[in-house]
């Protein structure tokens, strides 16, 4: 197992940290639009059709985002507590996620094999 170099782990910091800040903003920007969208003045059927399926849409993005943001954080808490090769490592197997797969995901909890098998697990 490779251990990840300090100049790889701030890159996986600040992508992650941008990526942080980036989400916030989005979900700053649903919460806005939701609220909107609530002081509405619907006038019809069509008009509350809409309004539903947008909110629906907005909903799922912002859960989407959250979760994300969820893994992010858990990310960066292995980063700052520096436990010996925590960052990095699959969840499932304990062997190294891969770098490659890190720059995709830089908030991934599995290497490659273990998430394959956790999705389907989760289906």
């Amino acid at each position: 197992m490779r251990e990840m170099h300090d100049k790889e782990l701030e890159y996986f910091k600040d992508t992650l940290e941008s990526r942080k800040v980036q989400i916030e903003k989005n979900i700053s920007g649903v919460e806005k639009e939701m609220d909107e969208l609530r002081e509405l003045e619907l006038n019809d059927e069509g008009d509350y059709a809409s309004v539903s399926n947008d909110n629906m849409v907005e909903n799922a993005i912002g859960n989407q985002q959250e979760l994300e943001l969820f893994e992010i954080d858990l990310a960066l808490a292995k980063i700052k507590e520096g436990t010996e090769g925590s960052y990095g490592i699959c969840e499932m197997c304990e062997e190294c996620v891969g770098v490659h797969r890190l720059k995709v995901k830089p908030h991934a909890k599995y290497c490659i094999d273990c998430r394959e098998i956790a999705e389907k697990s989760a289906v």
